[in-house]
């Protein structure tokens, strides 16, 4: 059972840094919760046909990435030892422009001293000096490669559901299509879901569908945007609410940001609260449609999930590499 205090008893709600500093136990983050008991626990209920799903997306799959990235580039080069009879890869890539564990070097929130609002801090109270400057891997995301993250998964198929419920084609994941928390507790309570702590939550969106249905044109369109629209979860102070005292480990979408973005409510931003604040890994843009169809054969939406993130001691983020096992 978890210890964390409910939301309405945090000393500040905008951050819970309980490790100490450039400790593995800080690194974790909210990975601390899957503890070997949950995840042996999670294993001895979810695995029961052996079937499975990996949840990657391909990895050039959003191209032309936003913001600016990079795009993705795959070469396979001769081995010059080799006489032409050996082969190697080389992959240059930004995690971003697929599948992707936010690490908690990923983004920073605004200084607990409101008097300092311009400087920003990571989670735990690091700097971005100590990121950008040093060699240190404070908070990398090396210190989930240490064992990885497993537990029970749970989905919420919100582009099922609202297209059954409100005949919603899958065609707004790029745009500012708001899902409350509202459906989220209906689709649970129709799919009789019932969440505990440590739970690795999935929330689908529909991405793949609005991605494939597009044009070439409009998807440099959606690349050259300043500031693109993304669907998601609502960003509110009940949903903050409801994510601590439901007490995820891990929360994920197959959308480009978890929440909706540009957010509709000024003061709340769920990357604050969830990665600089608490420590918790967002994952985006994970493809979820072969997990959905599973999924409905099976009439059960919990899992067993894998990841085994890339062990690089000051990564900012990572593929994935999940998968789901029922």
């Amino acid at each position: 059972m978890s210890t964390l205090p409910k939301y309405e008893d945090l000393p500040d709600p905008r951050r819970y840094w309980p490790a100490p500093a450039n400790s593995y136990e800080e690194g974790l983050g909210m990975l601390r919760l899957l503890t070997p008991e949950i995840v042996a626990n999670a294993a001895r209920n979810e695995i029961q046909t052996g079937e499975r799903v990996c949840l990657n997306w391909e990895l050039e799959k959003l191209d032309p990435p936003g913001f600016g990235r990079r795009r993705f580039q795959h070469l396979i080069k001769i081995v010059e030892c080799s006489n032409g009879a050996a082969l190697d890869d080389e992959y240059h890539f930004n995690p971003q422009q697929s599948s992707q564990w936010d690490g908690l070097r990923h983004h920073s929130a605004p200084w607990p001293d409101h008097k300092r609002e311009e400087k920003k801090l990571w989670y735990g109270g690091t700097t971005l000096e100590e990121i950008i400057e040093t060699d240190s891997p404070r908070i990398g995301i090396g210190h989930w490669a240490k064992k990885g993250i497993a537990g029970r998964g749970v989905l919420i198929d919100y582009a099922s559901w609202a297209e059954k419920h409100k005949g919603l084609k899958p065609d707004y994941a790029l745009t500012r299509h708001r899902i409350s928390l509202d459906d989220v507790l209906a689709i649970a309570k129709e799919s009789k879901i019932e969440f505990q702590h440590g739970d690795i939550l999935f929330l689908r969106v529909g991405l793949p569908q609005t991605w494939n249905a597009m044009s070439e044109t409009q998807r440099k369109e959606y690349s050259e945007q300043q500031m693109p629209s993304h669907a998601g979860i609502e960003q509110s102070e009940r949903v903050v609410k409801w994510l601590w005292n439901s007490h995820f480990a891990v929360v994920a979408s197959d959308a480009v940001s978890f929440e909706v973005f540009p957010p509709m409510e000024n003061d709340w931003d769920l990357h604050h609260h969830l990665l600089a604040g608490w420590g918790v890994p967002i994952g985006e843009m994970f493809d979820l449609d072969g997990l959905a169809e599973l999924c409905k054969q099976h009439n059960r939406w919990t899992f067993f999930v894998s990841s085994s993130p890339l062990n690089c001691g000051r990564g900012v983020s990572s593929p994935p590499n999940c998968m789901a096992i029922f």
